[in-house]
């Protein structure tokens, strides 16, 4: 079995950074979308919405936070090296808790708003709103997403989540990095051919049987046992990865045989789900939860045998994309909200509309994000050092 080493790869992994930035890229085309989906909720709804979008939003929504919790596991081994448990902590809990109180309190708040007018159940003006918006506030049901609480976090759930497993994880770390704890890193990047096809998603299916009837994702933090075990999970395996150069020679490999294997199984999925629901066998759910964990896990081998392969080179646009993609990740979704409720009015029609949307929320991004780059006190509220980098 071969042992995590850098050996023989290059100091900075070139491949590692683009497939986060094209991972946070894949979460706001995705919330793009999830404006013209029909029949799934999202805080604001198109009037047109498209049945057609369902099946490759699927495709994308059963791997797309793995992938980003995964890609979170290898940073954490990353920036792991070098810091002490306890400098660790706090140098994750900056990032990641400073970012999620302040766009909580001032970039969700407007989402919030536009989906509790949208509802009939919030009066308009912005202003007497975030008077009333605060903990314990009381609104009526259903007026937003997080209307319980009397505050949302909406897509920053990310960031509580990812701390929190940061967190575990750091405390595990004297246990992870005993000899017992590398000796069975070592057997997961040891694993080769079929059993790095199977192995690991056993773990994924057992969730499936035992935690997923009971706990639906909830993206609370608190209810969400579920999709902890499978995002701690797969977090546990990216820091497992790491940088271990026979275990990524094994991906790229392996990377015709797993994007082959993954369409088909998708395929496979898509194919007994329309089945399934036509007929109303509700005993097929589970046995199609874990041909999804299967999927899951193949599209996610396959993603980083073809990232490691085509990738690993220092794109122009890589030093962009690691100093915007935080900033993006925060103000990606208030951004198209905003755009929702101005180009609504507007009309444009199910071709025209989208593509404004895309582009106006790529420009929107991108301003506001250069914006912050420059403002020494802003950058840390994004999750940015204080001062760029030369």
């Amino acid at each position: 079995m071969s042992t995590p080493s850098s050996a023989s790869t290059p100091a900075r992994r070139h491949d590692i950074d683009a497939l986060r930035a094209l991972a946070f890229a894949l979460v706001i085309l995705y919330h793009v979308a999830m404006y013209y989906v029909a029949d799934w909720h999202w805080h604001l709804k198109s009037p047109h919405a498209a049945e057609w979008l369902q099946a490759p939003m699927r495709a994308l929504n059963l791997w797309r936070m793995d992938l980003v919790f995964l890609v979170s596991g290898l940073a954490f081994g990353l920036v792991r090296r070098g810091q002490t448990v306890p400098g660790l902590i706090r140098l994750r809990s900056l990032r990641l808790l400073l970012p999620l109180a302040f766009g909580m309190a001032v970039v969700v708040p407007y989402q919030a708003y536009a989906q509790g007018v949208a509802n009939g159940l919030v009066a308009p003006g912005f202003g007497a709103f975030l008077l009333r918006y605060h903990p314990g506030s009381h609104w009526p049901a259903g007026a937003f997403d997080g209307w319980e609480v009397g505050i949302t976090w909406n897509h920053l759930w990310y960031l509580a989540y990812l701390w929190s497993y940061t967190l575990v994880l750091a405390l595990l770390l004297p246990l992870a990095e005993s000899a017992p704890g590398r000796r069975l890193r070592a057997a997961f990047t040891g694993l080769r051919g079929g059993a790095l096809l199977v192995l690991p998603v056993l773990p994924l299916a057992l969730y499936s049987v035992l935690l997923w009837p009971h706990f639906p994702p909830t993206h609370n933090l608190i209810h969400d046992g579920w999709l902890h075990a499978v995002y701690f999970t797969v977090f546990v395996y990216g820091y497992w990865i790491g940088l271990d150069a026979g275990l990524w020679a094994e991906l790229v490999r392996l990377r015709w045989r797993t994007v082959g294997l993954a369409l088909g199984l998708l395929v496979l999925y898509l194919t007994l789900l329309a089945l399934a629901q036509q007929h109303g066998m509700r005993w097929a759910r589970l046995p199609l939860r874990v041909l999804a964990d299967g999927y899951l896990w193949t599209a996610l081998l396959a993603i980083l045998g073809w990232a490691h392969h085509r990738l690993n080179r220092p794109w122009r646009w890589l030093p962009w994309a690691n100093a915007s993609v935080y900033p993006w990740y925060v103000l990606h979704q208030t951004v198209i909200i905003v755009l929702v409720v101005w180009l609504a009015p507007a009309r444009l029609g199910p071709v025209v509309e989208p593509v404004v949307l895309v582009v106006g929320t790529v420009a929107l991004c991108g301003g506001l994000t250069a914006g912050v780059q420059r403002v020494g006190w802003l950058r840390p509220l994004f999750g940015l050092a204080r001062t760029m980098r030369a």
